[in-house]
């Protein structure tokens, strides 16, 4: 759960602070194999079972933390093998980017509905009566399941005066969108990945943390100390995620971590916003009946994998994280740049043949607040900025929260073409914005501007945030406050957008 400093978020926070630390240090890799003991520490356990248990699992963990695979269950090796190769200063993810620790998944049932001890022994017994498969009976005066003929269409559930009955669903499942998820031999969890889009909602909904992605902080870290300088292209979502952290602090606070500058993500928001509005007025309703925003990658693959057939609606425009890369790389040739945000999608967009030479690497901002720990930054003893990160719209900040991407457009074509009406729908959750293309699909939103966002509630709520995603999306409104000018359409960087468009053009852009 976002915003709750539990044991999970405390042992995440470990890991990546060691990785990070590992790196800014440097030396000897075969250090790596002490890590499991520094981040679990003496002989008793106090998560799981057994201690050694509990090693294991970090030893994995700090594996995907640098980007490596899990190792082979049945085979016995060092959790260091294969360091050495991911001790360089450019590396893509190798997939599967989302992965499931096996032995520390606590195979939850997949669905299953039972009566607790809440029950009361009514005389109506509503559950006994709206049961079409007759599976509830009243045994020694309190309502009894028979599984073998209980369906799990959660009637009964519904029915109880009291809530004693539940309905119970691995929390990684009801997380995925995709339906993704199910059960191996064993009962453990496992993903499709010819389903998956690597959203990440799985891993943040599992208890035991048994869902890992992979990470490319320590190979962020070896590019910084290099002599090529590194840009942190840090998302409109960064509001309020680094407590304690002020807007007028946020290019020194990066600087101290070995990076050149900070430039905002908002920007390239603001050139997707008029990229976005130049389409839809020129393809709705003339060419296609509706246009889909693209700026969010998981939303954007399900509807490929999904609805093939109005595939091509989604909006041709490049996403803000693009765009800022390509604008940035123009701006400094020969530099390197990372997205740092809430997304663990957008680090399966990066790795994208025709992505790769626009970002680097692909950060979150849980993994940068372990940098931040692994070098002592002290945000307090910082000095404030007397060039604060304001180059980006109200609009572009926007784009964080549910809603922000379609607003944007909306009121750059309004100030395009002041008659044009536009009607938006706008859905979040995967399972919701398969229901929005449904109806798309239908008809029912012909002449529409579509918005999907994965993560309920936008990017402020996805896998890689620290805030809670309620108070994030109120920092949001505030840093909308501290721009400038309101509009996209204002950006001071539109005179790029063309040239940027043209960058790299022998790539169809339909097949990323």
């Amino acid at each position: 759960m976002r915003g709750l400093y539990s044991s999970k978020t405390k042992i995440r926070h470990q890991i990546f602070t060691e990785v990070a630390r590992f790196a800014y240090e440097g030396g000897d890799y075969s250090k790596f194999e002490n890590l499991p003991y520094k981040i679990i520490p003496g002989e008793i356990s106090k998560y799981r079972e057994s201690i050694f248990l509990e090693r294991a699992i970090v030893g994995e963990r700090l594996r995907l933390a640098m980007g490596l695979p899990l190792l082979p269950v049945d085979k016995q090796a060092p959790i260091s093998t294969g360091v050495e190769e991911s001790m360089i200063d450019e590396k893509v993810y190798d997939p599967p980017l989302v992965n499931i620790i096996k032995f520390a998944c606590h195979s939850c049932p997949e669905k299953q509905i039972f009566v607790s001890d809440g029950c009361q022994g009514c005389l109506e017994h509503p559950c006994t009566e709206v049961c079409s498969k007759e599976a509830i009976s009243i045994v020694n005066g309190k309502s009894f399941i028979d599984k073998d003929k209980c369906i799990k269409c959660g009637k009964c559930k519904s029915a109880c005066p009291y809530n004693a009955i539940i309905k119970q669903e691995r929390p990684c499942a009801a997380a995925c969108g995709m339906k993704a998820i199910h059960s191996d031999d064993h009962g453990r969890a496992e993903i499709d990945y010819d389903k998956c889009v690597s959203c990440g909602m799985c891993l943040v909904s599992c208890p035991f943390s048994a869902i890992v992605d992979k990470s490319q902080i320590f190979q962020t870290i070896m590019a910084i100390n290099s002599d090529v300088p590194v840009y942190a292209a840090v998302a409109p979502a960064v509001a309020g995620q680094f407590k304690g952290l002020p807007s007028n602090k946020m290019r020194n606070a990066f600087k101290a971590l070995g990076f050149a500058d900070v430039v905002e993500v908002a920007v390239g928001a603001d050139l997707c916003t008029v990229e976005e509005a130049k389409d839809f007025m020129e393809e709705v309703p003339e060419k296609q009946p509706f246009m889909a925003t693209s700026c969010c990658p998981a939303w954007s693959v399900m509807a490929k994998k999904n609805f093939p057939t109005i595939a091509p609606y989604i909006s041709m425009a490049l996403t803000p994280m693009v765009l800022t890369g390509r604008l940035t790389k123009q701006q400094y040739p020969g530099c390197k740049v990372v997205f740092i945000g809430p997304c663990a999608a957008k680090k399966l967009e990066a790795s994208r043949r025709s992505i790769r030479s626009d970002i680097d690497f692909v950060l979150t901002f849980e993994e940068v607040a372990g940098m931040f720990e692994a070098k002592d930054v002290d945000f307090e003893a910082l000095d404030s900025d007397e060039t604060p990160l304001s180059f980006s719209s109200a609009d572009g900040r926007g784009f964080a929260v549910s809603g922000g991407v379609a607003k944007a457009v909306v009121n750059a074509i309004s100030t395009l073409d002041p008659e044009r009406e536009v009607k938006v729908a706008n859905a979040q959750g995967l399972d919701e914005c398969a229901k929005l293309l449904r109806m798309a699909k239908a008809g029912k939103y012909n002449g529409y501007l579509l918005e999907g966002m994965a993560c309920p509630g936008g990017c402020v709520a996805g896998a890689g945030t620290i805030n809670i995603p309620d108070k994030s999306a109120m920092e949001v409104l505030k840093s909308k406050k501290e721009t400038k000018f309101e509009n996209s359409i204002d950006t001071p960087f539109i005179d790029k957008l063309s040239t940027i468009e043209n960058m790299y053009n022998e790539f169809d852009r339909r097949n990323e």
